[in-house]
């Protein structure tokens, strides 16, 4: 295998090639996936600044990480019990998270002629199927979890997922059929060194609902890269709401497609870095046709000489008459070496439309804190109240077993 995938000369980086040809030959039913991921990450170029959408993005933390395939499951992480009609799911990339279940009535696996049909459409539809991320999962995910939610069905469902000292590749396939809706919650933890890829697809039908909050826990010497692509058919409404904090590198790629627009589509999204860290946003949002709805905020806070970048591409073509998109960076930057890139994108060929973008970027507020500090609270105290409120409207915007898992602690918003 390492000469058949072997790359053109300079054309990717020095610890790639070896990796690739120490990978184990690809078996199981996503075998054909992993060899045509292989061969285009062999054939790829390593993104790097050249690249505008990789421009603030340092990957040279990958070179560094343990990255052969785990081999057995890490230890499920301790968290409160699942919430009463939740079905709580350990997703590791290695064992089969439906065994020994009985799924909720209106939630089924995809048989593997829907698998083989569905996995990566949404991907092509929303184009990113060949986003390098995305081809490094395919070249090293050996399992995918495909449910269907079937019409009229409300189910409540919970991913959590614990990287180990190594490589977790996971991969979803969800199809939400006509007015079914799907609340999920996602937690990623890290607390070692290792990379974690993560690659969603979410086809909805009409009025069909998703809600979708990710909770990404990480560690200074861990990496996540993650692609959330989603479909919607006409009156559907999709919800992500993201939250990340602690990788030394997170790269989280939103990417929605309203097919014939007539759809509500709401993104939020909070990123925190403190250190050397680098947390990076870029979401596109495409319109296929008219009356769709958009509604985004991301927020960042940075500190430290962390570095936060967020990207955000809204296109709406001439077939996109009466769309209604509003979008929103805000940042809080709390440290002179750190550092914040944002960059809201519109790109508007109809002419009837009720669009707009803005971006900020400020410090704590002195009248802000001297006002707190007034009526008796200390400067620590003050600064982190200020933090908290700056990241709640984010939080209270999660699935509530979401929000339970995302204590202040772990970001860094604890009042003491």
């Amino acid at each position: 295998m390492g000469a058949s995938l072997a790359a053109p000369a300079g054309r990717t980086s020095a610890w790639l090639t070896p990796w690739l040809g120490q990978l184990p030959p690809p078996a199981g039913h996503l075998a054909a996936v992993q060899q045509r991921g292989r061969r285009a990450l062999a054939e790829q170029p390593l993104p790097g600044s050249r690249e505008e959408a990789w421009r603030f993005t340092d990957l040279s933390l990958l070179a560094q990480l343990p990255l052969q395939p785990a081999s057995a499951a890490e230890p499920n992480p301790p968290l409160p019990p699942a919430e009463p009609g939740v079905l709580r799911l350990h997703l590791d990339g290695c064992g089969d998270p439906l065994a020994g279940l009985d799924l909720p009535n209106g939630l089924q696996p995809l048989s593997a002629v829907e698998l083989a049909q569905g996995l990566g459409h949404t991907l092509a539809a929303t184009g990113c199927e060949h986003h390098w991320p995305v081809e490094l999962n395919h070249a090293t995910a050996s399992r995918v979890l495909a449910l269907r939610v079937a019409s009229r069905a409300q189910v409540r469902l919970e991913l959590v997922s614990a990287q180990p000292a190594a490589l977790m590749p996971l991969r979803l396939l969800l199809v939400l059929e006509e007015k079914a809706e799907l609340e999920l919650s996602q937690l990623l933890l890290a607390q070692q060194p290792g990379l974690t890829s993560l690659v969603l697809e979410a086809h909805l039908a009409r009025s069909a609902r998703l809600e979708h909050g990710l909770v990404a826990l990480g560690h200074p010497d861990a990496a996540l890269l993650g692609h959330l692509a989603v479909e919607q058919e006409p009156e559907s409404s999709v919800a992500l709401t993201s939250v990340s904090a602690g990788w030394g590198l997170a790269r989280l790629e939103p990417r929605l497609l309203q097919v014939d627009g007539q759809a509500q589509s709401t993104l939020r999204g909070l990123q925190l870095v403190d250190g050397h860290q680098i947390a990076d946003t870029h979401s596109h949002v495409h319109f296929g046709g008219p009356e769709g709805q958009l509604d985004q905020v991301h927020k960042a806070v940075a500190a430290g000489q962390g570095r936060s970048v967020f990207n955000g591409a809204v296109r709406v073509p001439r077939a996109a008459q009466r769309t209604n998109a509003a979008q929103l960076s805000r940042n809080l930057l709390l440290s002179d070496r750190a550092r914040i890139d944002t960059k809201p994108e519109l790109e508007i060929v109809a002419d009837d439309v009720k669009c707009a973008h803005g971006a900020t970027v400020s410090s704590l507020q002195t009248e802000e804190l001297f006002y707190l500090q007034s009526r008796g609270i200390d400067a620590d105290q003050a600064a982190g109240l200020l933090k908290r409120a700056f990241c709640e409207e984010v939080l209270r915007q999660l699935p509530a077993p979401a929000r339970a898992c995302c204590p202040p602690e772990r970001l860094q918003l604890e009042v003491r």
